[in-house]
């Protein structure tokens, strides 16, 4: 039979002695830029499929790429949009959510979101012909 005094159940006679330094002065954790990156990119994928309600087959996954040092990050994303859209009001909805995501996601200050459109894709029932 085990009592409250036991030093199994308190982390041993050792762990009962060790108090934890303060939680600064543990340590940090280290996100690499190609997590952050993979992050960004997923971001800007939900952005535009989920909470725009892009549903479009042909779109590219969107790429991202970072620049972070000291706890703050620069993203650039590059990405397909659907078109005929807002293409102003749509890469500013993506830049806007990315970066909250991603700094939800990290604990990471995001400083800025740089869009590239790398391919406008028309919607379905749009003719691809020429104008005459």
């Amino acid at each position: 039979m085990t009592t409250q005094d036991d030093p199994a159940l308190n982390g041993g006679a050792a762990g009962a002695t060790r108090a934890l330094p303060p939680a600064a002065e543990r340590g940090a954790t280290v996100i690499p830029d190609k997590v952050v990156a993979r992050i960004a990119a997923r971001a800007a994928r939900e952005a535009l499929h989920g909470r725009m309600g892009t549903a479009h087959g042909e779109l590219a996954a969107p790429r991202a790429s970072v620049a972070a040092a000291g706890g703050f990050a620069r993203l650039g994303l590059t990405l397909d949009l659907p078109y005929p859209a807002d293409l102003a009001g749509t890469a500013r909805q993506v830049q806007n959510y990315v970066g909250e995501r991603v700094a939800l996601l990290t604990g990471m200050k995001i400083t800025e979101v740089t869009v590239v459109i790398d391919r406008l894709v028309p919607a379905a029932g749009h003719e691809q012909g020429r104008v005459q």
